[in-house]
């Protein structure tokens, strides 16, 4: 078996396993953080497939930003750990359980994981295709004109708060 299908494979394990831990978990705390843990696992899988500017994005705003306001959100409102959660799951939560291990299980089936399809497989162009240069050249050269109308929006975007926020005299 290739190196990358094990690495893929402990990293999946990783993932769905910190997904449940964050799902489960009554302090609300400790979701944030297995959930920042499997946007980690995110970024790696990113980076197995060679798209190295997302799983920087990943990590930066996923992780980075977006966990930050969580944390923030849940300090605000003081949210403690809930008593009043049932200890055993619920039959119906059992029926689900079982039936997204079982899609989960048939969508590797069908993208050939089990199996050893790797992911060399792919040709070097597909490689190429995430890295910072490939998407800075297309960004700069292709969608100039989308990305500076994209940016003037932003910025009509913000001096429209400011004007809104701003109190008047």
């Amino acid at each position: 078996m290739n190196f990358e299908v094990i690495f893929f494979f402990l990293i999946a394990a990783s993932a769905i396993a910190s997904a449940i831990l964050m799902v489960t978990q009554r302090n609300p705390i400790k979701s944030v953080l297995f959930l920042i843990v499997n946007f980690f696992c995110l970024a790696l899988i990113y980076l197995i497939l060679h798209a190295q500017f997302i799983a920087i994005i990943q990590i930066l705003v996923y992780a980075g930003a977006i966990m930050v306001l969580f944390l923030f959100v849940i300090m605000l409102l003081n949210l403690g750990d809930e008593t009043k959660l049932v200890e055993k799951m619920s039959y119906k939560k059992s029926i689900a359980s079982i039936l997204s291990g079982v899609v989960l299980l048939e969508i590797m089936i069908g993208l050939g994981l089990p199996f050893g399809v790797g992911f060399s497989a792919m040709n070097s162009k597909a490689i190429e295709i995430g890295t910072v240069e490939s998407i800075g050249k297309s960004l700069y050269t292709e969608f100039i004109l989308p990305f500076e109308i994209t940016s003037m929006l932003l910025l009509a975007a913000i001096v429209g708060v400011i004007v809104l926020a701003k109190k008047k005299f």
